[in-house]
Parts: C-alpha cells; sequence; structure tokens
C-alpha cells in the first residue's frame, strides 16, 4: 500500500493521508501518473472511513499534486517532479552547509535524527 497511517498519532487521519503521499513523491517511490489506490479500497486497507481518504486526496488536490477524475481516480501531476525537485535540493543544500561546517556524515544523521524526534 502506497498510503500508511498510524491510528496512534495526534495527527489526523486525512492529513497523514495526504503527508504518506507528499513522503512518496519526495523519495521517488511515487511518480507522476501513479495513480493512487482508489478511495474505497484504501479506507478499507487502511481501516479508515471513506471520508479521511477523500480529505486527504482533497488536500493533495488542492495543493495541485493530484488530479481527481470521477471514473479515473487520483492521478499524481508533473507537480511532483518539482516537489521532487525541491526536496532534493534542500537535501544537498543541508548537505553542503554541513561539510562546510566540518560535520562528519554521521553528525549530520545525528543532526536530522534529532530535527525528526521534535514535535
Amino acid at each position: 500500500m502506497l498510503i500508511s497511517v498510524d491510528p496512534s498519532s495526534p495527527v489526523q487521519l486525512a492529513d497523514q493521508v495526504a503527508q504518506s503521499v507528499r513522503a512518496g513523491i519526495a523519495d521517488g517511490s511515487i511518480r507522476p501518473g501513479d495513480r493512487l489506490p482508489p478511495a474505497r479500497e484504501a479506507a478499507a486497507a487502511l481501516g479508515v472511513g471513506l471520508h479521511t481518504i477523500l480529505r486527504g486526496y482533497q488536500q493533495l488536490r488542492d495543493e495541485g499534486l493530484v488530479e481527481l477524475r470521477r471514473g479515473r481516480g487520483a492521478i499524481i501531476t508533473d507537480a511532483g517532479n518539482s516537489l521532487r525537485a525541491r526536496t532534493d535540493q534542500l537535501a544537498r543544500d543541508f548537505t553542503t552547509a554541513c561539510r562546510h561546517l566540518g560535520l562528519t556524515a554521521d553528525q549530520t544523521l545525528d543532526l536530522v535524527r534529532t530535527a525528526l524526534q521534535r514535535p
């Protein structure tokens, strides 16, 4: 399943749906032209309500990342390339800055892990 949620997280499930897809676009596992699972199928697989999935998909549509078409489903748009390019550039900029500061790869990874643990 391309989408994952954590029911114990304080983040609303629809937001988690959208974030899960954004993460897939950012890491390249979801590409422009890919179809997201039908909302009913995703809801059943994740054990959440249909409207939860639809709200997540609508967030992505509002951001320009997904095109919603009746009968065709949710399709990742070319804007996904832009998101991927932005995240790649951010990663390059961050690692370059860390190198200029004299940080090792392990120190850089520790910084990222620490930042990810913060709310």
